[in-house]
């Protein structure tokens, strides 16, 4: 008989407090589901570019349908509201209808939308269009996990885990790249149309290699719509509020604190909820996993850490150099293509017994650190070329900062648990990538008025200086390179203070499969 050392978390199965048959035994490994994994592994990548890629390209896509900044800014924020809700829901989906049926659905759907969107006739359109395309992207990334973790052998789980870890890593720096690609080379509208290749081969992909479970409609019985009323409205007001808090001045706008403080209550609301159900979207009794509420709390700060080495220097870039996102790629490229050879080394590396994955987080998170910290040492004159160390480490840091995590997120959890710890973690990464954005643009936001007020103080106590016609570029300039120069800082401390939570988790070790 075989048994699984070092973890199951498998994501097949998923009950509730109530009696539910048994998770779905996983079928032989073979080609065919690796075909499967690697077609939702596609559609997972593509949607995160789309995300990507309409926000590089946001400016064309507004001057193509007549839209202002404020509409633009609302483009982007119903797209996350609704990504990172479906992320909540998707796995008690995947459960109840089977996980290639509603894969399928949302592959279709996802690149239906897409297809539309460019067509809307209205900003009212557009943007119904563009949140329901979030949903059925959202709802892919929770899939991937559970591929993973029911399908994949013991022994190279990692690799499939490692898979996973492109979304936060590779995909999220291949966003300027192909808006570079597309609206410079093709138009606009391939910022959205780019996805219906991949989407279709993805679909054949999985609808060839995917097993087909049975469904489980008996879980209706016990549906949690309250549960659902109360999560579906919390997430989308607290993303919606951190999305456009930047815009509004935050707590200055009662918009934004009726969107962050109601939101805030409706998820203490959803939390209770979920405690007493007996058939929840989110098993709070998960938390009592050491690994497991460790690898979520560190996931903000590592996210946070990942966003911002991308947003500092293509924000500084574009505003002080003037680069479009075509000039722009290069650098990005530089982390994004190394991690498809990263991501299986670190694996590799971690897959021995003797190696501890709490050290490769470690060294990850100094390394991103130390990569800030150069960052820290920016001014004017710099260019895409003198970022080169800044990428180069993270090239080797990004894997190990994010891999430790997912190991120790999905090692020794049941495998009736696997849905509720991916409906966990996805949640958790897609909704710290907006909290990172807004907390970007907050600190930026009040770094750029602070060191703008201090540099017309100075210039003002020394009316000797000769007047120039350039000198509000030059001032803006510099105050631009002094805010991104801050924000590395802040990332810098963010990095560093992870490393004492390490505490938190116990060691575990790589799956096996133990006669």
């Amino acid at each position: 008989m075989t048994r699984v050392e070092g973890g199951g978390g498998g994501g097949g199965g998923g009950g509730g407090g109530a009696p539910a048959p048994a998770a779905p035994v996983a079928p032989a490994f073979d080609r065919r589901i690796v075909v499967g994994l690697c077609g939702v592994l596609l559609v997972v990548l593509v949607s995160g570019f789309n995300e990507n890629i309409t926000k590089v390209a946001l400016a064309d896509i507004r001057g193509a349908m007549g839209f202002s900044v404020d509409d633009g800014s609302w483009i982007i924020s119903v797209y996350s509201a609704m990504s990172v809700s479906a992320m909540a829901f998707a796995p008690w989906c995947a459960v109840t209808f089977s996980l290639r049926r509603f894969a399928l659905v949302m592959i279709a759907a996802f690149m239906l939308l897409g297809v539309l969107c460019p067509l809307a006739p209205n900003l009212p359109t557009f943007l119904l269009l563009r949140g329901l395309q979030g949903l059925a992207g959202g709802a892919l990334p929770p899939l991937l996990m559970s591929v993973a973790l029911r399908f994949l052998p013991p022994g190279i789980k990692l690799y499939g885990l490692a898979g996973y870890a492109l979304t936060a890593t590779f995909g999220p720096s291949m966003g300027t790249p192909l808006a570079a690609l597309w609206v410079e080379h093709a138009g606009w509208q391939f910022a959205f149309w780019q996805i219906v290749p991949f989407c279709v081969a993805g679909m054949a992909m999985v609808g060839w290699g995917l097993p087909q479970d049975p469904l489980r409609l008996e879980r209706f019985a016990q549906f949690n719509g309250v549960g659902l009323a109360l999560g579906l409205s919390a997430l989308v007001m607290l993303v919606l509020g951190l999305t456009q808090g930047a815009r509004l001045n935050w707590f200055d706008s009662s918009l934004i604190t009726v969107l962050l403080g109601g939101g805030g209550g409706l998820l203490v609301l959803f939390f209770i909820n979920e405690w007493f159900h007996p058939l929840p979207f989110f098993k709070l009794q998960l938390l009592a996993h050491r690994n497991l509420s460790y690898s979520l709390v560190t996931c903000i700060g590592v996210l946070f850490v990942l966003l911002a080495v991308i947003s500092i220097p293509s924000g500084y870039l574009a505003s002080v150099q003037g680069y479009r996102p075509l000039q722009t790629a290069p650098m990005l490229l530089w982390v994004a293509l190394p991690q498809v050879i990263a991501l299986p080394l670190v694996a590799t590396l971690m897959n021995q017994r003797a190696v501890d994955c709490r050290w490769v987080q470690a060294t990850g998170l100094v390394l991103l650190a130390a990569a800030c910290f150069i960052g820290t040492h920016l001014d004017v004159q710099w260019n895409r070329d003198n970022f080169l160390w800044v990428q180069l480490l993270q090239v080797v840091a990004q894997p190990m900062a994010v891999l430790p995590l997912l190991l120790l997120a999905t090692t020794g959890l049941a495998p009736q648990d696997g849905p509720y710890a991916s409906a966990w973690f996805n949640t958790v990464k897609g909704f710290s990538a907006v909290f990172a954005g807004g907390v970007l643009d907050a600190v930026g936001q009040s770094r750029r008025h602070l060191h703008s007020t201090a540099l017309v103080d100075h210039l003002g106590n020394q009316p000797w200086l000769p007047a120039s016609t350039d000198l509000p570029a030059r001032l803006h300039a510099q105050v631009q390179a002094l805010t991104s120069a801050d924000l590395y800082w802040l990332v810098a401390l963010v990095a560093l203070g992870c490393l004492p939570l390490l505490a938190w988790a116990t060691r575990v070790h790589p799956p096996r499969a133990v006669a």
